[in-house]
């Protein structure tokens, strides 16, 4: 599935999100937002929006963010959400409220001719990592941004510091064979994991004043409604899903059993909290 105007380079991660990956996060979306909303917060507080602001979301997905930052500008604002993912756009639009000041757009960020010098923020919640060639898309993105615009976004650190991704995957890993490691530059959700690549991505942009704090918090992955919602969750988003695909049905049960084995002791009551760990970036347009 093409849009009409992306980078070839971004085609798999195009066609993996208008596929199983859109599917299962439309899936979950309910899910998937709440366990998130913390990190959410915490990006959209770092963001400082202000009423009568206008915004892009990039990687909007299914729209909470964007809906979010809708309610931060009112309605002398605008938030214009860019996705690449035709499923996850659908039921965004589906929740957007009536009268909201928001905009989806199906494009690849890298190529959408954005109206120059016109946002006040480019905003994104874990949407600028699968970027192919991520200087020429924070390049394409800077010149959407008055001069003076600012630039925020979360994006997640290390694997081993993301146990909440990680754990599962690794039980995953006693039937299925691993995942193809991506490489240093490669697109995925642990590239921007390096503090130095980020730093060097935002300057071959163009951005100045970048500014990387680390995050760290604990994500219910049950979200207080016990371990068969957090076996549902882990087994059916993230990477454990994408090692999954394709696999029969007593393979993904035996996963489903092995981590059960790995998340029971991490309950707490109906909660299942596991570590996730982020940075939240920020920078200015000249």
């Amino acid at each position: 599935m093409s849009l009409p105007s992306n980078a070839a380079s971004n085609e798999t991660e195009i066609a993996y999100w208008n596929g199983a990956g859109g599917r299962n996060w439309v899936r979950r979306q309910q899910g998937q937002d709440a366990i998130l909303a913390p990190i959410s917060q915490a990006a959209i507080e770092r963001a400082t929006v202000r009423p009568g602001e206008r915004v892009v979301d990039i990687g909007c997905g299914t729209g909470a963010t964007s809906i979010e930052l809708g309610e931060r500008v009112g309605p002398s604002g605008h938030v214009l959400g860019v996705d690449v993912s035709e499923p996850m756009l659908a039921r965004a639009t589906e929740r957007l409220p009536a009268g909201a000041p928001v905009k989806f757009v199906r494009a690849d960020a890298t190529t959408h001719q954005f109206q120059v010098a016109t946002f006040d923020l480019l905003f994104s919640r874990f949407g600028v990592m699968f970027f192919a060639e991520p200087a020429r898309a924070f390049t394409n993105l800077r010149n959407a941004l008055r001069p003076g615009g600012r630039l925020a976004f979360a994006c997640w650190r290390k694997s081993d510091e993301n146990p909440w991704l990680m754990v599962p995957l690794r039980a995953a890993y006693e039937h299925v064979p691993p995942l193809p490691r991506p490489g240093p530059e490669d697109p995925g959700p642990f590239s921007f994991a390096s503090e130095q690549r980020v730093r060097r991505i935002l300057a071959e942009a163009g951005f100045q004043r970048t500014e990387v704090e680390p995050r760290d918090f604990k994500l219910d992955i049950a979200c207080g409604n016990g371990i068969e919602e957090a076996l549902e969750t882990a087994v059916g988003m993230g990477p454990t899903s994408r090692a999954l695909e394709g696999q029969p049905p007593q393979v993904r049960a035996a996963v489903t059993e092995s981590v059960r084995q790995v998340l029971q002791p991490c309950q707490r009551g109906q909660n299942v909290p596991l570590a996730a760990a982020i940075w939240l970036v920020t920078a200015r347009n000249p």
